[in-house]
């Protein structure tokens, strides 16, 4: 099963028992090519859109990074979202089993089974979850969960205007997104955590995806993205 990037599908006719087999096997994952991000920030902006995600926090947001002096500065962009890990440190520390894995990989929080204890919040080594300041809970990205089971690709995926965002299948060696993975060197945040992120980054700066930014809040910081010189 393939889904490509910015590409809308309908539900289609009534599943079948060869779908529901394949619909098992599936494993979801993204690529982001940072050579192609601009930091426009429309991935943030259509996720909050999309997911009504209170204007306090953030689920997905683009890291900045900006290093040397006039004329010879850089500025380096590094998109930002939950991993939605294979090895998922915070579904197995989260006391109450609110957060969980589903059967193709996407990381999910019950709404109803979450007392906002934050253990999941300080398990998480990539800073991607947050409290929902209205409900007192924790949320995070789901990769748009109910567009995957529609067919369609996550808002931030749909909205990306360079592509820098693909997404799909990573068991299909067909799909758009494996087949990116195969023919590009590929970089993961956190690698030594051995928590197998499924979020893999093509060109990213490595000043970006290092830990210096760890005392920034990036979910309370209301007006701004925030940036970082180096």
């Amino acid at each position: 099963m393939e889904i490509f990037t910015g590409e809308a599908a309908g539900a289609g006719p009534p599943k079948t028992k060869e779908d529901e087999q394949v619909a098992e096997d599936i494993r979801y994952g993204m690529v982001i090519d940072v050579r192609r991000c601009i930091g426009c920030q429309s991935c943030s902006v259509a996720c909050k859109a999309e997911m009504s995600v209170p204007l306090e926090v953030f689920a997905t947001w683009v890291k900045i990074v900006e290093r040397g002096q006039y004329p010879d500065a850089q500025r380096f962009f590094l998109p930002r979202l939950c991993n939605n890990c294979e090895n998922a440190i915070c579904a197995r520390n989260c006391p109450t089993k609110a957060s969980y894995k589903r059967d193709d990989g996407v990381v999910m929080v019950d709404e109803h089974r979450c007392i906002g204890c934050k253990y999941c919040i300080a398990s998480c080594p990539y800073d991607v979850r947050y409290i929902n300041p209205f409900k007192n809970i924790v949320q995070k990205c789901y990769w748009c969960y109910h567009r995957l089971d529609a067919g369609l690709v996550p808002a931030c995926v749909e909205t990306c205007p360079t592509r820098a965002m693909i997404f799909g299948d990573l068991n299909d060696p067909k799909s758009e997104v494996s087949r990116v993975l195969a023919t590009n060197a590929t970089q993961v945040i956190k690698k030594d955590m051995q928590t197998e992120p499924h979020v893999f980054y093509i060109g990213a700066d490595e000043a970006a995806m290092s830990n210096y930014e760890e005392e920034i809040n990036y979910f309370t910081e209301p007006l701004f993205f925030p940036k970082i010189r180096l």
